[in-house]
């Protein structure tokens, strides 16, 4: 047993240490050549220990490893490999890996994340946001957009043309305004919390749409042409992807284009595409001026070069163009952003109307992956914060008017527990958004990271409005001018189905793609794969097999001391109150690599299709990146020690998700005996990691319900004002009434407990407390103030019969 000890104790050692093979190899074949000294006597011991002697030679001479382990290895993942289309490859190289890949590495370098500049707002783009984006929230009103007009009205549309709002992302050189992608978010985050309408009509041009597109593949001709026009608003783009038949499945796209001559404005032949599409779910197509078409393009006479099938390919099209038909509008559950189909009949158009010219031919999906990267990472995960800031704010605010059996409801224990899910799930979407903007400012394109802030914060932001919707009761069903949440409720549906529909999202995109995007050695392995079988192709891959049977073996040794120690002897940055989180992040980063490859051993191609497994390597991924957000962002915000209640309670919600995402993923594992082995193994000592606790709830409520700077840098960053008369301004003018005269209430409730004012209802009583000079006539009108203002606050529209 003592030796048994003595060799697992040294492949610990080994493989903990990383040191290269031929230094552990001499070690442990040391360590047997003793053992078989001591027990030479026994013929099976001597076998034994001569067999392994001899595999631990072979294994560091290349000549003999290479026929005996690498070569074999080849062949098993060669066969396992899936078939990869054209348009997955092309996913899969968009972007660029970040925090992401740290978090694969077993060992994330928190000098990576802590490093990037915080996000930051220019002087500028503060005035702007303060001015125009405020200006436009005030004449916004939603209830008038999304029930009578359907529409922005004129004036509207008009404000956000001059004033450039299409045009962030344009140069100041084409006439845009340049801003960040931090001020980006900002803007729309902001108009999210007024109209999600407006939001909408913003947030598209500046994400995925011509304008991103030209900047980044347009010929000079085509910039100089259309970007002015663009930032202008003199031209209203759209993008047309999506089609009946071709959603997510791009490659399944019938829009076709043919290269050919045809006579066009006044010239008898012209080298053109001839176009038939039918596509869908096109924001802005109702009333776009110009759109921008994916579709198929094919060279059947080899005007443009050798081959017939060329791909997908992108256009920059006149909606006036003729054979063109757009115009009707889809009606997404109510919502009045301009959304609808388009069809296009054998439409000509030059070729150099193809975004790039003819160069760019074949490259469509490749170029709308890189943009959409960005994009994604960008518009609803600002839509979905500016809206969990709303709820977080107002239902907070309503909980503390709001009274029942003459308490606040929000001080029930009931309440607390959403009122607390409101808080911390909002505190995580805005550390997510703000630390990937930033990342985003700072030249980081990262693809998985975009998938998974969308994904994520748009359920998040399902979660807070469903919360704030049971605290509502009765007043967040009736729609009206005076139901605040009601809107943002019914279209929590469309946040989540577009830019990639959250279910697919989450099972093929976060985990498939960051599999091979981010894992150390993946990636490099499937490019050996692709090579035919050959000596050299068998070099490449013996060097990366080598590298990543390390990286396995060294994850399961950290994994098993992590487990151990619980991470306490990790060195990890933080103080007193982040260090344990830290810690805790990267021991689940460990098992969260090792995890990894042993699904990919287990399952090899047919990962890919096991979505349930997958699923919840997304969700411990996703969690381990929002983590990281928050405790980035806490530094960023100066590490208030006013906050820890939130980041207790964000970390500590993260980290139990990705812990428990884990456990279920050993249940999955084709072989449920590995799955049991991997799960002691990783977690000997148990599951060291609770959801918050019931106190934490209560304190996190409670930041709610009362004025503090917590609330406010928690809420900043939306439309907020005090008109009696708007929908949420007289929510703000009554939640400071009712703070005013919350003393002058306990007086008259300590009073009625003391039998000195019989009970009932304030307004009942509060003459007979001035008479008693239990209060003043002055702290009286405070009083009545707070009633009045609270009434008006829990009022619910009615309408007549007819509606």
């Amino acid at each position: 047993m003592l030796w048994l000890f003595a060799f697992f104790a040294l492949l610990f050692l080994w493989a903990y240490a990383k040191l290269p093979l031929p230094y552990g190899s001499l070690f442990l074949a040391g360590l047997i050549s003793l053992f078989g000294f001591y027990h030479g006597s026994n013929p099976v011991i001597s076998v034994m220990a001569t067999f392994l002697l001899l595999f631990l030679v072979l294994i560091n001479i290349p000549i003999t490893r290479r026929p005996l382990l690498s070569r074999p290895v080849f062949r098993l993942m060669h066969a396992a490999l899936p078939k990869m289309s054209q348009t997955e490859k092309e996913a899969l190289e968009a972007g660029n890996t970040w925090w992401d890949a740290q978090l694969f590495s077993g060992q994330p370098d928190w000098k990576v994340l802590l490093d990037l500049p915080p996000a930051k707002l220019s002087a500028e783009e503060q005035d702007y946001i303060n001015g125009q984006v405020e200006t436009l929230c005030s004449m916004l009103d939603d209830w008038d957009i999304t029930h009578h007009r359907h529409d922005l009205p004129p004036e509207v549309w008009q404000f956000i043309k001059q004033n450039k709002l299409c045009g962030m992302i344009i140069p100041k050189i084409y006439g845009g305004l340049e801003f960040s992608e931090y001020a980006h978010s900002q803007v729309v985050m902001k108009l999210a919390s007024r109209s999600t309408t407006a939001a909408v009509t913003v947030m598209v041009p500046n994400s995925l749409g011509p304008a991103k597109l030209l900047l980044a593949y347009g010929t000079d001709q085509q910039k100089n042409h259309y970007l002015p026009k663009l930032a202008s608003g003199e031209e209203l783009p759209a993008f047309a992807l999506t089609g009946p038949y071709a959603g997510s499945d791009a490659s399944a796209m019938p829009d076709t284009g043919i290269v050919c001559y045809r006579p066009f404005e006044g010239q008898d032949k012209m080298l053109g595409i001839l176009l038939n599409w039918e596509k869908r779910y096109i924001t802005l197509g109702p009333v776009a001026t110009v759109l921008g078409l994916a579709f198929k393009l094919y060279d059947p006479d080899h005007l443009i070069g050798d081959q017939k099938s060329i791909g997908i390919t992108v256009a920059l099209i006149p909606t006036n163009t003729p054979g063109i038909s757009i115009g009707r509008r889809h009606n997404p559950l109510d919502s009045a952003f301009q959304n609808g189909p388009n069809w296009g009949k054998d439409v000509f158009i030059p070729m150099d109307w193809v975004i790039g010219g003819v160069e760019q031919v074949g490259n469509g999906w490749k170029m709308l992956m890189q943009c959409l990267a960005t994009g994604r990472a960008l518009s609803l995960p600002a839509l979905s914060t500016g809206a969990a800031k709303f709820t977080c704010r107002n239902t907070g605010a309503y909980a503390r008017i709001r009274k029942q059996f003459n308490l606040p409801i929000g001080e029930f224990e009931g309440i607390e527990e959403p009122l607390a899910r409101i808080a911390g799930e909002t505190y995580i979407m805005d550390a997510a958004r703000s630390v990937t903007a930033a990342a985003l400012d700072n030249g980081q394109k990262p693809a998985v990271i975009s998938a998974i802030i969308k994904y994520q914060l748009t359920e998040r932001m399902r979660r807070v409005i469903n919360d704030g919707m049971d605290i509502q009761g009765g007043s967040g069903i009736c729609l009206g001018p005076r139901n605040f949440l009601g809107r943002l409720y019914q279209v929590v549906p469309v946040s989540i189905t577009v830019e990639g529909a959250n279910i697919l999202t989450r099972t093929m995109m976060i985990f498939g793609q960051g599999a091979i995007r981010c894992h150390p050695f993946i990636q490099k392995e499937m490019a050996a794969l692709t090579i035919e079988q050959s000596d050299l192709a068998i070099q490449q891959f013996d060097k990366v097999l080598l590298k990543h049977i390390a990286f396995i073996m060294h994850n399961l040794a950290n994994s098993l001391w992590l487990g151990l120690s619980n991470a306490r002897l990790t060195n990890t940055p933080g103080n007193i109150n982040t260090q344990q989180y830290y810690r805790q992040l990267t021991r689940l980063s460990a098992i969260f690599a090792l995890s990894t490859d042993f699904a990919l051993l287990s399952l090899g191609g047919e990962l890919k299709r096991k979505e349930r497994i997958s699923g919840r390597f997304a969700d411990v991924l996703s969690n381990l990146y929002l983590c990281s957000c928050v405790l980035k962002h806490y530094e960023d915000q100066g590490a208030q020690k006013d906050d820890l209640p939130l980041l207790d309670w964000a970390c500590q919600k993260t980290l139990f998700e990705a812990q428990q995402s884990l456990s279920s993923i050993f249940d999955l594992l084709p072989a449920r005996s590995l799955g049991f082995i991997l799960s002691m193994f990783v977690f000997p000592i148990g599951k060291p990691l609770p959801p918050p606790a019931d106190n934490l709830n209560h304190r996190l409520a409670k930041l709610l319900l009362n004025k503090s700077a917590v609330r406010d840098r928690l809420t900043s960053g939306i439309y907020m004002n005090e008109n009696p008369d708007d929908v949420t301004g007289k929510i703000e003018v009554a939640f400071n009434a009712v703070a005013a005269s919350a003393d002058i209430e306990k007086k008259i409730s300590l009073a009625q407990k003391q039998q000195q004012l019989p009970k009932g209802n304030l307004l009942s009583v509060i003459d007979e407390a001035i008479r008693k000079r239990i209060i003043t006539q002055s702290e009286a009108s405070l009083v009545l103030t707070a009633e009045q203002a609270r009434l008006t606050v829990i009022t619910v529209d009615d309408f007549s019969e007819t509606l």
